[in-house]
């Protein structure tokens, strides 16, 4: 089972994209965050001690460079493969220049269905949870991510894939 660890790197105000469910990085970093979810449900389910929103990640009302920091993690699965770069677009919008985005997610070449089991360390915190989806054109790996977000405007700072999990590290450029 895939080991993903999430340390205390970032600083500032951060959002979250897709942070309901386990809410990994509001555990982590707590008012810091900003966590967005399409679903309500998922909001509720997180842990409390963050800021929660309904908000479609395709569409941000966040004022342009309103955050330090922007993550996912693991949630561009669940995003339509047509619709990341436009997700990206927004992303690198609302991160203010010299900022960084953090991207966690799973390699996967078919959805039929997909699912990744995870032993998750965030930041001292054991969370055992699996992810999964079923959908046509899921694939994704860290080559789709570099090219849509490097499409927007990010350049790469780091990426590491690992078990077939990927992290990549973003800088939008001052």
């Amino acid at each position: 089972m895939p080991k993903v660890t999430v340390t205390r790197e970032l600083n500032g105000k951060i959002l979250d994209i897709g942070g309901g469910g386990e809410g990994i990085l509001g555990r982590v970093y707590g008012p810091a965050v900003t966590a967005i979810d399409l679903y309500e449900e998922e909001l509720r389910e997180a842990p409390e001690g963050f800021e929660k929103l309904v908000m479609d990640a395709r569409c941000m009302t966040f004022a342009n460079a309103g955050f330090d920091a922007v993550t996912a993690f693991y949630s561009f699965m669940y995003i339509p493969r047509e619709d990341h770069a436009r997700v990206a677009g927004e992303i690198f919008r609302v991160l203010r220049p010299g900022g960084t985005f953090l991207l966690w997610d799973a390699e996967i070449e078919t959805a039929d269905p997909f699912l990744v089991e995870l032993e998750i360390d965030a930041a001292g915190q054991q969370v055992h949870t699996t992810y999964g989806v079923y959908k046509k054109d899921a694939a994704q790996n860290a080559a789709w991510f570099q090219a849509v977000f490097c499409a927007v405007g990010f350049v790469p700072l780091a990426s590491c894939v690992h078990e077939g999990q990927i992290f990549q590290t973003w800088g939008k450029p001052v």
